[in-house]
């Protein structure tokens, strides 16, 4: 048994995920490399290979002849019959091949051979790996800054974080762990090269699979998002259990949950609401936390008109329209937001009469339809709300 060779082998095989039958393969190779250079050719040159035990034997295939020709190919009777007295001419003899006799060149180009397939393996062993976690989440420690980039150590190999997928506020130290969203894993002569994300959607898709259970196994979905990224992100969920609020499951024990992933995402808002198959209900929610008077949805042209409280207009555009912009992008539709004021100079406001919903509105199903005496029971704490909200997002 070739006990030394039997252990690098099974070490290889254990640090690299390399099988031991490739690198046995591999020396097989090399021999036969090595053989090639020593003699000039190989072709009548055969490699046995125990696999089990790793004992290996090089022989050359000859052919008995009266006069030698070629010695790679040919022996002579009386060589032949030394070995066996029964050989005759015509018969092929197997003659043994030291190893140890090969050149120091033929040796090194032996040795290559195998370091090569080493190399090559090692690098398809990572990219089948990693390959299968595309579009999925990892966790990386910084390395270094390459002038714009970053690189990422993923364990066995390094991915490079560009700056179109960094979030612009984000600043990272060396040795720091981060959550990223593997976009694309590409094969390459120097070994896989893996581009990551901490800008996409589906970064915080994933998060929320991996913190909420019931997003994992199926009971809650996550039917839409909407990110800027380092600023919000707006989700909609929805449960397959009527027995299951999606949005408490999402937000957690006193909002435990959402927070981890608040914290991972460096303090980014996330406003999680209800998916409805109703669009002019799925907007309504979008809009959160704006209070909505009305809203008519046209499925087709995928437009909407939304009408607010004239004190709720800027809460539902949010800073520099963020608002109104996730909650089209998440809804899919494109959003009018006018105030009560402006919807009435504009004619926009023709189904309510003296407080009354009119017959022509009640048709399309409103999301919520708000009273002037619901304006004022709930207009002092929405004032008091939509000023809180003002004071934070100018901070």
């Amino acid at each position: 048994m070739n006990t030394e060779l039997l252990e690098a082998l099974n070490i290889l095989e254990k640090e690299k995920s390399i099988s031991k039958d490739t690198l046995l393969e591999a020396i097989e190779q090399s021999l036969l490399q090595a053989c090639k250079n020593h003699f000039g050719k190989a072709d009548n040159i055969k490699v046995n290979i125990n696999h089990e035990t790793c004992d290996f034997s090089v022989f050359a295939e000859k052919t008995v002849v009266e006069e030698v020709m070629d010695p790679v190919t040919e022996i002579s009777l009386a060589d032949a019959k030394m070995m066996n007295s029964q050989y005759a001419l015509g018969d092929v003899v197997n003659v043994e091949v030291k190893s140890k006799e090969f050149g120091r060149i033929a040796t090194q180009n032996a040795k290559n051979v195998i370091l090569q397939k080493i190399r090559e393996e090692e690098r398809k062993v990572i990219f089948n790996q990693y390959y299968g976690k595309e579009r999925d989440i990892v966790t990386g420690i910084v390395q270094r800054s390459m002038g714009r980039n970053y690189s990422i150590n993923l364990g066995k190999a390094d991915a490079v974080l560009t700056e179109n997928e960094q979030v612009k506020t984000e600043v990272f130290q060396p040795t720091e762990r981060i959550k990223l969203y593997i976009l694309e894993v590409k094969d390459t002569p120097k070994g896989p090269k893996i581009l990551v994300s901490r800008t996409h959607p589906e970064l915080v898709k994933r998060l929320f699979e991996a913190e909420v259970t019931e997003v994992k196994d199926g009971t809650v979905e996550i039917k839409s998002i909407a990110r800027e990224a380092g600023s919000r992100t707006k989700i909609a969920v929805w449960s397959n259990d009527p027995d299951v609020d999606p949005v408490g499951a999402c937000v957690g024990m006193n909002g435990a949950r959402v927070n981890s992933i608040v914290e991972e995402l460096r303090g980014e808002k996330i406003d999680i609401i209800n998916w409805s198959d109703n669009p002019a209900l799925l907007i309504e929610n979008a809009l959160s936390p704006a209070k909505v008077i009305s809203v008519m949805a046209d499925p087709e042209e995928k437009t909407a008109m939304v009408i607010v409280p004239d004190f709720q207009l800027s809460l539902a555009i949010g800073k520099e329209g963020q608002n109104a912009r996730l909650a089209a992008r998440l809804t899919g539709f494109k959003i009018d937001i006018k105030s009560e004021t402006q919807a009435r100079e504009a004619g926009d406001f023709q189904y309510y009469e003296n407080g009354e919903e009119s017959q022509e509105y009640a048709e399309e199903e409103p999301a919520q339809n708000y009273t002037e005496e619901d304006y004022a029971e709930e207009s002092e704490d929405a004032a008091e709300a939509y000023a809180d909200l003002e004071e934070e997002m100018e901070e």
